[in-house]
């Protein structure tokens, strides 16, 4: 969850939500502004947040079941601060003005299984080098680039066709696209990602131990371009917008044998019990016993 910061401004205590997910993130905001919280969205220094919510969204805000979180919402939250990011991919800066309680990253587990043909993909070769830039437009001509750098280190290519539908440079059977698709089964299979820096590729492929390269766009991605390079679980990409040498010096150094081990080492700090550990701060705070 990465894209939006939520305060109560009437309360000593404060709640902080995140989320890459406009649809949750504009539900999440309007049952805290029912609350009376102000919402605040920090996009690259300024504020922005559309508040048109989907009709999905507004049915679900009048349900009465709705009610009852959010009581929930305002029962834990007056009693902690919670940042739903990893302590270790993205620790909470002190001393600050605020406690918080870290929860993790709150991830629902995916059990999807991947296509028959990226499975046999994965299976016919070498991992590749997966390329995706989620629902970011990418740099002009990238994915072209990218494959050729990526195959003159002699490794097989998986491109993420995305919102920027990127595409293949040719029909040669060492390169393989994809549309969405299960992160959590897919990274821990590729050799590294070369990704735009959303929180959740960041977090994925940190859980799954595979290095990255990261090429931040906009807002947060910056952020968390820094914390792959200082963890040492990657590279952060100087700019927005590479050249093949420079994405062909960065993939070389996530490909190092020491920045690989270190991924492995990192992933396996990463909490997985994000959601639950919030769970159970919600239910105590309501003096609901488990």
């Amino acid at each position: 969850m990465n894209d939006s910061q939520a305060v109560k401004s009437n309360h000593a205590r404060r709640i902080i939500v995140a989320d890459d997910d406009p649809a949750i993130l504009r539900l999440v905001t309007t049952i805290l502004e029912k609350e009376g919280y102000t919402v605040i969205t920090a996009r690259d220094g300024r504020l922005n947040l559309d508040r048109a919510l989907p009709e999905s969204a507004k049915e679900m805000i009048a349900d009465p079941r709705a009610q009852e979180l959010v009581t929930s919402f305002h029962a834990m939250w007056l009693k902690y601060d919670g940042l739903s990011w990893d302590p270790v991919l993205a620790p909470w800066r002190r001393p600050a003005k605020i406690d918080v309680v870290q929860t993790g990253a709150w991830i629902l587990p995916d059990e999807r299984p991947l296509p028959p043909d990226l499975h046999a993909f994965l299976a016919a070769g070498a991992p590749p080098v997966y390329v995706g830039f989620g629902s970011l437009p990418a740099p002009k001509d990238f994915a072209h680039m990218a494959i050729d750098v990526i195959r003159a280190q002699g490794r097989r290519v998986l491109i993420s066709r995305g919102w920027a539908e990127l595409a293949l440079l040719d029909d040669r059977e060492d390169c393989f696209i994809v549309g969405e698709v299960n992160q959590q089964a897919l990274f821990p299979r590729v050799a590294a990602v070369v990704h735009h820096g959303g929180a959740g590729t960041t977090t994925a492929a940190a859980r799954a131990g595979t290095p990255q390269v990261v090429v931040p766009q906009i807002v947060d991605q910056p952020y968390w371009a820094s914390r792959v390079r200082d963890l040492g679980i990657g590279v952060a990409h100087d700019g927005a917008t590479p050249t093949a040498e420079s994405l062909s010096s960065a993939l070389a150094a996530a490909l190092n044998p020491e920045t690989s081990a270190r991924a492995l080492d990192v992933a396996n700090t990463i909490r997985d019990d994000g959601a639950a550990r919030a769970a159970h701060l919600l239910l105590a705070s309501r003096g609901v016993s488990e």
